[in-house]
């Protein structure tokens, strides 16, 4: 509530509605005219006096909006006496407009939080002593230092040390990769265990993530005008009611018409066909969209994203944290030497126990997870590039890379083999220089994703399509898990974007979902982009039209067809709409409508419309009620 009160738009209507209903008080105990019609002029003043400006603003740019209509409109029922129904109809314009603005800030406050606030500054070597200088100061030949945990800060090479180099925010390889001397780096990308020297090769304007930025700017472009159907045609309708009622007030009087006749004629002409139910039509069932979007686990921008949703008939998928969870699990253990799986994996996660790799947290994990013991380790060490080293019990424990097996072909290099031509990743674990076993790791499609994507292609029709930065065996094998056969690997930013623009270059109205900062150019020149929350950047969340903060797959679906209902319901408004406001305006033309019955059709129209916009709310709520309980998650088993 405090929330809502901080915008201005919420307290000009809630200012508006008080002194209406004050008025209205007035007026029904019998109060003195001069004070009633006070309370009235207030309440236009607290409710009108901002779409005033509004019209007036839009009329200097030679435009004539239902801002400054509805204004005018009001005035006119004043004019004859009628405050009533120019002040319920300053005070449904003005509360139209602060749902409205509500519904933004909320979405907008819930993107923002998400976004990444770290700060961009680089450790810059001079005559080998180190200064801390932000990162869009760098300039080719420069020199830094990059610990580990720390964000490289700008493009380049490695003049000294060997380290893992987090790299999925670019490229969306969910597992790092080695760096070493003469190896290049990428500005964004998240150093691991080891220390590196790099050589900025580019000047910070230059870098591939400045370029990705630009992208995401070209792209974002074409999306700059799209806006609610009702707006497209609110103007050229506001010039023609605008015209129709000089003409109706002009040509009579210049014909001998008596001129208060005229003149009433005129004004009940005005307000029957203003198009406050026309404009109210879309806004609410929209509104109401996107507050259950938001209920659901999505944020949506704004409501034209409501919009193109519902014109949504081509989907595009980035693999690494959308379609996966971007986080690799234990799949497989092979033993070697006799040995049980339960023993590789319990000497493998007391090795990785010291470590901070992502595929030592996965193998810990899964250790825990079964329940098995985890001896202690002793004399960690973190061979950067390469594994981890510690001593358990009185065994010397090694566990990282296949490389470590050097050139052996037996049966640990066959396991290896296996699993890396199946897409996964190989952990060899060393006992006492001997192969003990080794451990294969997945990024997991995310639970219900096959079901997910069904759903996707009942709703939506045809094939989801894999765009992905990913190699194309483990992409490939994947898209297999998950009955998908479009499948786009090794790509880059440019290259998604390309495939997108093919898309809609055939007239489709492209969906892409994705969440690192190599996908923010797909997000942005996708017709709806949906970024993941959780491994969003601020690029990726500004380029977004929404925001999926959970079970991203699951989300898209219902998704699109509550946007596709909100269209229903807005589209059943506008034909009420439009038939009461003929039936008003042909009845005022034709004959002689009575001032009271012209304000109450009007007036009832209008809450009809908002009304029947906002069951969207209580159906949904309903629907969310008798949904079934999701199904458990499947428990991954290690293989013998």
């Amino acid at each position: 509530m405090r929330t809502a009160l901080a915008l201005p738009e919420v307290r000009w209507a809630a200012a508006a509605l008080l002194v209406f209903l004050g008025a209205v008080g007035f007026s029904l105990a019998g109060a003195p005219e001069p004070v009633v019609v006070a309370a009235y002029l207030l309440c236009y003043l607290l409710g009108g006096w901002e779409p005033a400006v509004e019209g007036l603003r839009a009329l200097r740019e030679r435009r004539l909006d239902v801002d400054l209509l509805m204004v005018v409109a009001a005035g006119a029922a004043a004019g004859i006496g009628q405050w009533f129904d120019g002040g319920l109809l300053i005070v449904i314009f003005a509360t139209s407009g602060a749902l409205e603005a509500v519904m933004t800030a909320r979405t907008r406050a819930g993107i923002a939080s998400l976004l990444d606030l770290a700060p961009e500054t680089a450790t810059l070597l001079v005559d080998g002593t180190e200064r801390r200088v932000p990162a869009a100061d760098l300039v080719a030949g420069q020199v830094v230092l990059v610990r580990p945990g720390e964000r490289v800060p700008g493009d380049g090479r490695v003049l000294d040390g060997v380290s893992e180099v987090d790299t999925a925010a670019l490229t969306g390889e969910p597992v790092p990769v080695r760096r070493a001397t003469g190896d290049d780096v990428l500005a964004g990308t998240v150093n691991g265990t080891g220390v590196l020297r790099v050589g900025i090769r580019r000047d910070a304007v230059d870098t591939v993530v400045a370029g990705v930025a630009a992208q995401v700017e070209r792209a974002a472009a074409t999306k700059a005008g799209r806006q609610l159907f009702v707006e497209r045609v609110e103007q050229r309708y506001s010039v023609v009611v605008v015209a129709a009622t000089v003409l109706l007030l002009a040509v009579p009087l210049l014909l001998g018409a008596p001129f208060e006749e005229t003149l009433l004629r005129a004004i009940v002409f005005m307000i029957v066909a203003s198009p406050c139910a026309v404009v109210l039509a879309t806004m609410p069932p929209l509104l109401a969209a996107v507050a259950v979007a938001g209920r659901r686990g999505t944020l949506v921008k704004d409501v034209t994203v409501l919009e193109a949703l519902a014109e949504v008939d081509a989907v595009v998928l980035d693999k690494t944290g959308t379609l996966t969870a971007g986080r690799p699990v234990v799949v497989t253990v092979t033993p070697l030497g006799g040995r049980s799986p339960g023993e590789v994996l319990a000497v493998a996660a007391a090795a990785e126990a010291g470590s901070e790799h992502v595929l030592g947290r996965a193998v810990r994990r899964h250790a825990l997870d079964g329940g098995l013991r985890i001896p202690a380790a002793t004399g960690f060490a973190a061979l950067p590039g390469e594994g981890v080293r510690a001593r358990v019990g009185d065994r010397d424990v090694v566990a990282g890379r296949p490389e470590l097996l050097g050139t052996s072909a037996g049966p640990a290099a066959a396991a290896v083999a296996e699993l890396q031509a199946a897409g996964r990743t190989a952990v060899v674990v060393l006992v006492d220089g001997e192969p003990a076993g080794v451990v294969g790791l997945s990024d997991e499609p995310r639970p219900g994703a096959t079901a997910a994507l069904a759903e996707v292609r009942r709703v939506v029709g045809g094939e989801p399509e894999v765009l992905t930065g990913d190699a194309p065996r483990p992409a490939t094998a994947l898209a297999a898990r998950l009955g998908l056969s479009a499948v786009r690997a090794g790509l880059l930013p440019a290259d998604k974007v390309s495939a997108v623009r093919e898309r809609q270059a055939a007239g489709r109205r492209v969906l892409a979902a994705g969440d690192g900062i190599n996908d923010a150019p797909l997000l942005a020149a996708a017709d709806v982009g949906l970024v993941v929350s959780e491994g969003a950047g601020a690029l990726s969340l500004e380029a977004a039209d929404g925001v999926l903060t959970r079970d991203p797959l699951g989300s898209i679906a219902p998704l699109v067809e509550l946007a596709r209902r909100a269209r229903r319901i807005a589209r059943a408004n506008l034909a009420f709409a439009a038939t009461v406001v003929v039936v008003l305006v042909a009845w005022d033309l034709a004959g002689t409508l009575p001032l009271v019955v012209g304000v109450a059709g009007h007036e009832l129209s209008t809450v009809v419309v908002c009304l029947n916009g906002l069951r969207l709310l209580a159906g949904t709520r309903r629907a969310g009620r008798r949904e079934a309980p999701a199904a458990p998650r499947e428990r991954e088993r290690v293989a013998a």
